[in-house]
């Protein structure tokens, strides 16, 4: 086999010469495996094509359900007359700790954007941690601190929870789980299905920065310029959003397979196409080089605190507006629109006037980043 790894488009990029704070670590391998394996791999993780092929394909039929066919981030749902949000979400990232975040801010954050891509407000969480045998007391208290923190920072309270642990070799010290409910606002109706040809694809800001902001603690990697995540709680964003008009049509945020995932998604869900400027894709200059130097797209790369929009076109530039007067929406852009040609494709327009097609991934580029 070649020592090369494939990127999205299809090309071939040589494994990067960079300077390594532990000489003896192996060489980066693509984590992209073959789709007719008979058993679980790490690409079945990544929020791509494998991870969905699980869901529909032995989940789904498994578990039934009108709502859960919406595979929405969050389902939403009716109780006592009440519109409500619900998620949970697993957190398995290595390591517990990176630049501008933790385990704890993740599993609060994840499952709260998840409530807000629903338009929901949340309101209430629960918490399981996993634990392996042998790890340190004061380590979960610091993952434990965190996530309280989170929390109070989101405006949601942990009311529920439970704890399990498992033998020495069974885990990777601490896995959480977190569950949410919220509340939907009336008249608020926002999912993939309402996008239609026209609307304005608006992200909230520069994207790339978590997934690289963990590889670079985990495998030791130097650019020059620490790398931050851009982990955060999006219900207040949401919320000034819906300020301007509750006539969302859809939200997500792009957290594993990155912009990418979150586009082929929603152009699959609505059968619209979605035509792209690349040039107005936000990407901080740090993520830039780091994703040049290693052969990645950042189109591809996990966030944790940002969101895309599918927005009515008369309702976009207040959208806009508004997202950039808040401290997590100032970076907020169009990128493109929906068209009614190429359904169920991502089409970008590229810098040198080409295109190019926007492949749903077909694992994660970045593996154990949430």
């Amino acid at each position: 086999m070649s020592d090369t790894c494939p990127t999205p488009t299809g090309t071939t990029t040589p494994p990067p010469r960079l300077r390594h704070s532990d000489p003896g670590l192996p060489a980066l391998t693509c984590p992209t495996p073959l789709r007719d394996r008979p058993t679980v791999t790490m690409g079945h993780g990544g929020g791509g094509v494998m991870s969905a092929e699980l869901v529909q394909n032995l989940f789904a039929p498994a578990f039934g359900g009108g709502v859960l066919s919406q595979l929405t981030d969050s389902a939403a749902v009716s109780l006592g007359g009440v519109r409500l949000a619900f998620s949970t979400d697993s957190f398995v990232v290595r390591p517990l700790f990176f630049p501008g975040g933790s385990i704890g801010d993740l599993a609060v954050n994840g499952t709260v954007n998840d409530l807000a891509m629903s338009g929901a407000r949340a309101a209430y969480l629960s918490c399981a941690f996993i634990l392996e045998e042998g790890t340190d007391l004061s380590l979960v208290a610091r993952v434990a601190e965190t996530l309280g923190a989170a929390a109070r920072t989101a405006g949601v309270e942990v009311v529920t929870g439970d704890t399990k642990v498992v033998e020495v070799g069974h885990g990777d010290r601490i896995y959480v789980n977190t569950a949410g409910l919220g509340l939907i606002p009336p008249g608020v109706d926002i999912r993939p299905q309402r996008v239609v040809p026209g609307d304005v694809v608006i992200v909230s800001g520069p994207i790339g920065a978590h997934g690289v902001a963990v590889m670079s603690v985990r495998d030791g990697l130097e650019f020059g310029v620490e790398i931050e995540s851009d982990c955060a709680a999006l219900g207040g964003l949401v919320d000034t959003m819906l300020g301007i008009t509750p006539d969302l049509h859809a939200l997500r945020d792009p957290t594993r397979g990155g912009l990418a995932a979150a586009l082929c998604e929603v152009a699959t869900a609505a059968d619209v196409g979605i035509a792209l400027q690349e040039s107005r894709v936000p990407v901080p200059p740090e993520v830039e080089s780091a994703c040049a130097m290693l052969g990645l797209d950042p189109m591809y790369v996990a966030n944790e605190g940002k969101l895309v929009a599918f927005v009515p076109p008369e309702h976009a530039d207040g959208v806009i507006a508004a997202m950039r007067a808040h401290p997590l929406g100032a970076g907020a852009a169009a990128i493109g629109t929906c068209v009614a040609s190429h359904p169920g494709m991502v089409v970008a327009r590229t810098g040198l006037g080409g295109t190019r097609v926007i492949d749903a991934p077909l694992g994660e580029q970045l593996p154990r980043i949430c």
